[in-house]
C-alpha cells in the first residue's frame, strides 16, 4: 500500500467532527447523556438558561432533547425574527437616542413570537383554514369567559397572515408600533419647529434637553402600552386552554444567540428582554423554554438597569454546563465505540486506543485533559489531531500524542481568540505577550508582560485594555490587586491563565475554580501565575526545571 492510500485510510477514522450538532449521525448514536442534559429534558426541573462556554456542548444538547422528544419541541432561530429589521428601524433608533426603555415593546415581541409559534406547533396551522378552524375551537373551549374572548381577539388582529413566517409577522408587529408613533409625532409633537416633521430624520441628540424630557415622555407612553394586557391574558389561554394537558407539553429551544443576527448596541437589550419574557413564562405548566447562551454574552447583560431588580431570579434559572473528567471519558469513549464499529477493531474505551501510562508523562488521558479547558470540543479536537498521525490500527503512541499537541494548540490559540474578539477586539496580541516565557511566572514577572501591554504605544487603541487598567494610567494610590486585578480577572476568567497561592499547593484554572478570580483577597493570595497547559507549546513558553 502506498504511502498516500495509507494516510487516506488513517485519516477516516476519527471521533467526529468537533462541534457534535454539525455531525448529527454521530451524535445520534453517541450522544453522552450527562447531567445537565437530565436537567434539560426534566420536564419538573426549573433551569431554563443554558450558560456554557463555546464548545461545552449547548447545541448538541437541544439537538439532542429534538430527537428524543419528536413533535414536542418548538426551535425558534434567531435568524428568522427579522430582529435587524427592528434595529434598523428608524423610529427605534430615534426612541433608543432619546434613552426611552424599549425593553416593553421587545418583551411584547418576544412573547407575540412565543405565542404564535406555540399556537401553530399545537395545531399545526399552515394554511388560512386551519387558522380559520383552531381559532373557531378556541372561542367554543372559552365562550364563557369574557376575558378570554377579549384576549383572542389579539389574534384575529393578524387577520389571514397568521400562519405566515415568523419574520414577516414580527415586521407587522414593529409597523404597527411605528405607525402609533408616527401618528403621536404628526399630531401632537413639533420637531425642529415644524409640526408633523417626519420621525427620524435627525437624532434624539439634537434636541435640548427640555425638549428631549417631553418627546421621551410622550413616546414613553406608547412604548409601554404594547398590548401587554392582552398578550398575558393570551398567555391564561395557553396554559388553561392549548397545553391543558401533560400530554400537550412542549419545549421550546432558543439557541444562536451569539451570532452576528443584529445591531450590537441593541443585542443586550434584545436577549434581556428575552429572558425576562421567558421568566414570565414559567407560570405556565406545560411548557418549558430553554435558552443556550455563551458564557460571555450572559455576563455581559445588564441585568441591573432595566431589569427591575431581578438578577437574582434571572442567575437562579442558570443551568451552568460543566464536564467532569469522567464526564468526558464517557463521551469520548462512547463516540470510540460507534467509530469504531464501521471500520474495525471495536473499541470499547478510551483507553484502546491510548499509550500505556508513562512513567513521567503519566496517564495519557489525563495529559489530554490537562491540556484542554474540559470541554468535549477542545477532548476531541486533541485525539482527532492525533489520530490522524496515527498507525492504521488507530492506536496512538506517545510521539502521535506530542506531534499533535503543537497543531492543537496553536488552533486552541485561535479559538480563545474567536471566542472572545467581540467583547474584547485584538485580545490575542496580549496573549502573545507570553511567547517564549519561562513558566511559571513570579507576580513580578508577571506584571512586567502586562505593562508591556499597558504602556506599548501599539496598544494605545484597545479601548477596553485601556479601561480594565485605568488605575494605573491614574496612578493612585492603592495596591497591586487594585492596578491590576481586573485584567488578571479577565485572563484568569476566560481560561488563559492559572494561580498559584502557594508552592506546595497546584495551580487553579477557570474550569475547576470559575470565583477564583472574583475575590480580591484570592488574587492577594497569589504567587505565582502560569499559562494554561492547552496554549503552552503555541506559545513555545518553557517550564522552569525546579517545578517539573
Amino acid at each position: 500500500m502506498s504511502q498516500n492510500s495509507a494516510r487516506r485510510r488513517r485519516t477516516k477514522f476519527n471521533l467526529g467532527a468537533e462541534q457534535a450538532e454539525v455531525d448529527k449521525k454521530l451524535l445520534r448514536s453517541a450522544f453522552y447523556e450527562s447531567d445537565d442534559y437530565v436537567s434539560i429534558a426534566d420536564k419538573e426541573d426549573h433551569h431554563c438558561f443554558l450558560v456554557a462556554r463555546t464548545g461545552s456542548g449547548k447545541s448538541a444538547a437541544l439537538q439532542q432533547l429534538e430527537a428524543d422528544f419528536p413533535g414536542h419541541v418548538v426551535r425558534i432561530n434567531p435568524e428568522d425574527l427579522s430582529l435587524p429589521y427592528i434595529t434598523n428601524s428608524r423610529v427605534i433608533r430615534f426612541l433608543d437616542d432619546l434613552d426611552v426603555s424599549l425593553d416593553p415593546l421587545f418583551i411584547a415581541l418576544w412573547k407575540h413570537v412565543l405565542l404564535v409559534e406555540l399556537i401553530r406547533h399545537r395545531y399545526k396551522v399552515d394554511s388560512q383554514d386551519a387558522k380559520t378552524n383552531i381559532m373557531a375551537t378556541l372561542r367554543e373551549k372559552i365562550k364563557k369567559d369574557p376575558g378570554k374572548r377579549a384576549a383572542l381577539d389579539y389574534l384575529e388582529e393578524f387577520q389571514g397572515r397568521f400562519w405566515i413566517e415568523t419574520d414577516l409577522r414580527i415586521k407587522e408587529v414593529t409597523e404597527k408600533f411605528e405607525e402609533r408613533i408616527d401618528q403621536e409625532t404628526k399630531g401632537n409633537i413639533n420637531l425642529s419647529g415644524q409640526a408633523g416633521a417626519s420621525l427620524g430624520m435627525t437624532s434624539g441628540d439634537t434636541y435640548s434637553s427640555e425638549v428631549r424630557t417631553e418627546l421621551a415622555d410622550r413616546f414613553q407612553k406608547i412604548v409601554n402600552d404594547q398590548q401587554m394586557a392582552r398578550l398575558n391574558k393570551m398567555m391564561k389561554v395557553l396554559d388553561e386552554d392549548i397545553l391543558a394537558s401533560r400530554h400537550d407539553f412542549r419545549y421550546v429551544v432558543i439557541d444562536d444567540l451569539d451570532r452576528d443576527w443584529v445591531d450590537e448596541k441593541l443585542l443586550n437589550s434584545l436577549i434581556r428582554c428575552l429572558l425576562r419574557a421567558v421568566l414570565d413564562l414559567q407560570r405556565i405548566d406545560n411548557l418549558k423554554v430553554v435558552v443556550a447562551l455563551r458564557t460571555n454574552i450572559f455576563e455581559q447583560l445588564d441585568f441591573g438597569h432595566r431589569s427591575g431588580g431581578q438578577e437574582e431570579k434571572f442567575r437562579s434559572l442558570v443551568l451552568r454546563m460543566r464536564w467532569t473528567p469522567s464526564d468526558l471519558e464517557e463521551l469520548v469513549s462512547e463516540r470510540l465505540r460507534v467509530a469504531s464499529a464501521s471500520t474495525g477493531p471495536q473499541m470499547n474505551s478510551i483507553y484502546d486506543v491510548l499509550p500505556r501510562t508513562h512513567r513521567s508523562r503519566s496517564d495519557a488521558f489525563q495529559y489530554m485533559l490537562q491540556r484542554t479547558l474540559m470541554r468535549p470540543r477542545d477532548i476531541i479536537a486533541f485525539l482527532n489531531e492525533a489520530l490522524t498521525a496515527s498507525p492504521e490500527d488507530g492506536t496512538l503512541t506517545w510521539d502521535d500524542i506530542k506531534s499533535a499537541e503543537e497543531e492543537y494548540s496553536h488552533k486552541r490559540l485561535l479559538a480563545l481568540r474567536d471566542e472572545w474578539k467581540t467583547n474584547y477586539p485584538e485580545i490575542d496580541r496580549l496573549f502573545y505577550l507570553f511567547r517564549g516565557a519561562t513558566l511559571p511566572l513570579t507576580q513580578s514577572d508577571f506584571t512586567y508582560i502586562l505593562e508591556n501591554a499597558i504602556t506599548h504605544p501599539s496598544f494605545n487603541s484597545v479601548s477596553w485594555l485601556h479601561e480594565l487598567t485605568a488605575a494605573v494610567y491614574s496612578y493612585s494610590e492603592g495596591t497591586w490587586v487594585d492596578w491590576y486585578g481586573p485584567l488578571v480577572t479577565l485572563l484568569y476568567n476566560i481560561g488563559f491563565i492559572g494561580c498559584l497561592t502557594g508552592r506546595r499547593s497546584d495551580f487553579r484554572f477557570a474550569h475547576d475554580y470559575p470565583d477564583f478570580a472574583e475575590r480580591s483577597r484570592s488574587l492577594e493570595s497569589v504567587t505565582h501565575f502560569t499559562v494554561h497547559p492547552a496554549f503552552r507549546v503555541g506559545l513555545d513558553t518553557r517550564l522552569d526545571n525546579s517545578w517539573r
